[in-house]
């Protein structure tokens, strides 16, 4: 019985004879193929060969395609996970440990011998940290030309895609999450290491809310700038960039990752990144000039002392913001609790065909998984700090949200006047943090409240008018 995807799925070394067999009789046996068929629909054998846990359904599209290769080494690739920021990003299972990894690969496109040496340093970087809060490196090789490393997997999701699929957290979630991540960065931070591109879509959260810091592609050491390619260059992710990232790029400290993680925190509790709107460029230049929305103005449950935690991690200036991740750890501990799940909906995979291995084309993030980064590349555009300084400084507006990766709907446009340290309003209609970082007022009432107010006295009203024009009209008529 003729089958391409017989002969490629025994060529692959994932399937055996007798398998193949069984699975054909099966199919015999059900009604689904006629005994004098002559040729084998692969669809059928395919999909049964997946019900019987033969195949993974992204093995079976791969051999669907003619491809046979499904390994890189000892590592059996099963399912591909998503795009990260170096490379492809698959899921493996050993040959021998029968462990489940992450396995990223440098694509053979890109495999240019500056992206190779950036490889090599991420496998170097990581394979110096050993962490709970941090994704562990087990392993890193080479198959033919392809470059990988194998890292710990871990099933949840991202940060990013938490907050997407189900709002901002609570109070005591975002805190927990942050509060493990700075546990995380602190341990890199005690080896000199910055990790530079602290963002939510670095951040994955387990089922069980444990959260584990990943993707050290733009990590550096403070001691080693003079052999990092990158020194000089603004490297990170606009949303998350700290002032000192983008002024003095070879100057930067921990305290860098610290208002990342600040950002970060603001994204977690208010569904929006602090400067949403406009290019790398508009971002860059709020980061270094302006203050974001108050967190209260789009959660009003948050306390005021813990909206003092956020501003004083996003401190402009990195000698008075908090300067290390144990003291984040020490000022979230009394909101955080202990680690609890966090329910997320079911993300619902993208129907495009996922890339083969080891090279795909370049594009955005098409699957809601692991390891993946939040919506596209690192920052780019920013050369070098002598570009922000050529920025526009006449408009604080910001331009409409087009780009994918731009997480919320732009603010009000124009500068709002910060409150500084001290000022008072009645209830909550001027809200501010100690530190006066963010712009207020806000309305003590929801929109919704608003809106529904200003419609139970207007409609009343335009109704008696109504009657009232009507009346005249009547009267002069007769």
């Amino acid at each position: 019985m003729r089958s391409m995807f017989r002969n490629s799925a025994l060529l692959s070394g994932l399937v055996t004879q007798d398998q193949v067999d069984e699975a054909i009789a099966h199919l015999r046996s059900s009604g689904s193929l006629s005994a004098t068929a002559v040729e084998l629909d692969d669809s059928l054998l395919a999909a049964r060969l997946v019900e019987k846990g033969i195949l993974t359904p992204y093995q079976a599209d791969q051999i669907r395609s003619g491809r046979t290769k499904l390994n890189l080494g000892p590592y059996i690739i099963t399912e591909w996970i998503g795009q990260g920021g170096m490379g492809q990003v698959f899921k493996a299972l050993h040959q021998v440990m029968g462990r489940e990894s992450a396995v990223k690969v440098l694509p053979l496109t890109k495999s240019t011998p500056e992206a190779v040496n950036n490889f090599n340093r991420e496998i170097r970087t990581q394979a110096q940290l050993d962490h709970p809060n941090l994704v562990r490196a087990y392993d890193a090789g080479r198959d033919g030309n392809v470059h990988y490393l194998v890292v710990e997997y871990v099933p949840g999701t991202d940060l990013r895609r938490l907050v997407r699929s189900q709002g901002p957290l609570t109070q005591q979630q975002a805190a927990s999450v942050i509060l493990q991540a700075a546990r995380g960065l602190e341990h890199a931070h005690q080896r000199g290491l910055i990790h530079r591109d602290v963002k939510p879509g670095n951040i994955l959260v387990t089922p069980k809310g444990i959260a584990k810091v990943s993707d050290l592609g733009l990590a550096g050491f403070m001691n080693e700038a003079e052999a990092d390619p990158r020194a000089g260059k603004i490297v990170g992710t606009a949303d998350y960039l700290s002032p000192e990232q983008i002024r003095t790029p070879t100057e930067i400290t921990h305290a860098s990752d610290i208002y990342s993680l600040g950002c970060t925190l603001y994204y977690a509790v208010c569904g929006k990144v602090p400067f949403p709107g406009g290019t790398a460029r508009d971002k860059a230049r709020r980061h270094c000039e302006e203050t974001p929305w108050h967190p209260r103005r789009f959660n009003l449950d948050l306390h005021e002392e813990f909206v003092d935690v956020i501003a004083d991690m996003m401190e402009k200036d990195p000698r008075n913001r908090i300067p290390t991740a144990s003291e984040v750890v020490a000022r979230l501990e009394q909101w955080a609790g202990d680690a609890s799940p966090i329910a997320a909906r079911s993300a619902i995979r993208s129907p495009w065909t996922a890339p083969p291995l080891p090279a795909a084309p370049d594009g955005e993030d098409r699957a809601d998984n692991l390891q993946d980064t939040d919506g596209g590349e690192p920052s780019s555009g920013l050369e070098s700090p002598s570009q922000i300084s050529q920025l526009s400084q006449a408009s604080q507006q910001t331009a409409s949200q087009g780009a994918a990766s731009q997480e919320t709907l732009p603010a009000k446009p124009g500068r709002i006047r910060p409150v500084t340290a001290g000022a008072t309003g009645s209830g909550s209609s001027a809200l501010s943090s100690a530190s006066g970082i963010f712009s207020t007022p806000i309305s003590k009432w929801p929109t919704t409240t608003v809106v529904a107010v200003t419609l139970a006295v207007a409609v009343p009203v335009s109704m008696f008018v109504g009657a009232l024009v009507a009346s005249v009209l009547f009267y002069l008529m007769r």
